[in-house]
């Protein structure tokens, strides 16, 4: 018997965790455990600050996609590209082709490992460069400037402050600013 691959699934947008759900009711109702092993839709876990509180959300890594790993052959090929949503494999004229184990690295998708690191978390924010913001908490409260830099990775944005007359940049935590 074959070896079971990773394959790529493209879903209409918005439902990849309908797709799973499906998938998984497929391989239950006629017994495909041994042939499609597992479906996933990757997702990131992100902070996103709005209004200067913190909410984590999960946001899917790969929008639209699903991944599978399965024996390929015509009924597991059958069943998934029926599957309500699914609009094919990824592949040349739509023939599935397996992830490389070096895709699999270079999207930081490791599918052997179960028990999961935490994932890195990113910091989204509703403030970009050229916005007016008002500094609500913190050394520089009640001051207003406008946003020069947006770091998300280490959570902070770089506004430039009217001090003694001239603009200084400032270095400020997203939670520390309010957008105006």
């Amino acid at each position: 018997m074959e070896d079971p691959m990773w394959y790529v699934v493209h879903t209409y947008s918005g439902y990849e965790n309908k797709v799973k759900t499906n998938i998984d009711k497929s391989i239950q109702n006629l017994h495909l455990e041994d042939q499609i092993l597992d479906v996933q839709v990757p997702v990131q876990e992100v902070i996103e600050v709005k209004d200067g509180k913190k909410k984590t959300v999960q946001k899917k890594l790969f929008p639209g996609y699903v991944l599978l790993h399965m024996i390929m052959n015509d009924e597991t090929w059958y069943v998934v590209r029926n599957t309500r949503g699914v609009t094919g494999f990824v592949g040349p004229e739509s023939k599935p082709v397996p992830l490389t184990e070096e895709e699999m690295i270079a999207m930081g998708i490791n599918m052997n490992d179960a028990e999961k690191d935490e994932p890195d978390q990113m910091i989204l924010v509703d403030i970009e460069e050229g916005d007016m913001v008002n500094i609500v908490s913190g050394a520089w409260q009640d001051k207003e400037g406008i946003v020069q830099s947006v770091n998300s990775a280490n959570g902070t944005v770089t506004v430039g402050l009217d001090m003694f007359g001239r603009e200084t940049a400032v270095e400020i935590s997203f939670l520390d600013i309010r957008k105006m």
